[in-house]
């Protein structure tokens, strides 16, 4: 067996950690807009990545990151590269706008064929942004491989990957051939700690950028979202003073005004 390819997924989000603020509803074009906070790397997708970078220490591997997306900031993705990935490529097309789940699994499909060789594609369990949690699934699906989801830990053992996941019970080992792909839980651990050096030594390191002509999709076979409504939830407060002589009345009023509102 040569060296292991491993394929790591990550997504381009805003910010989860941002201030309420920051996030605008736009109710015309049915979508949530950041403002004045810069996108970052999905955290399940970083959980998926430092994975990755523990088989390369300890079984000797190459990590390829493929992130998909109509503007990608590549400063930030680079982050990937100064973490210890060996490659970036970036799947850029005005057609890659708002695709459903199965679109955006068939793109990136049709990037690891373009890739050819593989051993474990990871990816994190969902996105911190639509939370839908089925794109690796849809992957696998469509090239014929076994996956297995929700991973805390992976290990390489006689060319098969060895993965343990947890359950209501406790966790389990799950063993499958490979080429695989599992789904990364953020119980897998955070990506290491990056300085500001190795940004910097990776700032004009050569990536690849392709889009939909290089990967040979269709764009007529690609579907957008159908949302039906998004909407800001309004946060409305009543605040009621409850008076008595003493605790024990003001306690009895209590109790009496939360069976009336419905609450007990």
């Amino acid at each position: 067996m040569g060296q292991l390819q491993i394929i790591v997924f990550i997504k381009q989000i805003p910010d989860p950690e941002g201030p309420t603020d920051a996030f605008k509803v736009d109710p015309e074009g049915k979508r949530v807009v950041s403002v004045g906070i810069p996108p970052v790397i999905n955290p399940f997708d970083e959980n998926a990545l430092e994975v990755a970078l523990h088989v390369k220490e300890h079984h000797g591997a190459q990590v390829k990151v493929i992130s998909m997306g109509e503007q990608l900031a590549q400063p930030v993705l680079r982050k990937a590269l100064a973490a210890g990935a060996d490659d970036l490529i970036l799947l850029i097309d005005p057609n890659f706008k708002d695709l459903d789940s199965y679109s955006i699994a068939y793109v990136l499909s049709s990037s690891i064929r373009k890739i050819g060789s593989y051993d474990l594609i990871l990816t994190g369990r969902q996105a911190g942004d639509w939370d839908f949690g089925i794109t690796g699934l849809l992957i696998a699906e469509i090239l014929h491989i076994p996956a297995i989801n929700l991973a805390s830990k992976i290990e390489i053992e006689d060319g098969k990957v060895l993965v343990e996941k947890l359950n209501y019970n406790g966790y389990e080992i799950v063993k499958a051939p490979m080429p695989a792909l599992a789904t990364i839980s953020g119980e897998a651990g955070e990506l290491r700690y990056i300085s500001i050096r190795s940004l910097q030594a990776v700032s004009k390191k050569p990536i690849k950028i392709y889009n939909v002509g290089d990967l040979g999709v269709d764009h007529r076979n690609l579907r957008t979202r159908q949302i039906s409504n998004i909407y800001t939830l309004e946060n409305k407060r009543n605040c009621s003073f409850i008076e008595g002589e003493s605790p024990q009345e003001k306690g009895e009023k209590l109790a009496l005004k939360l069976k009336e509102e419905g609450i007990i």
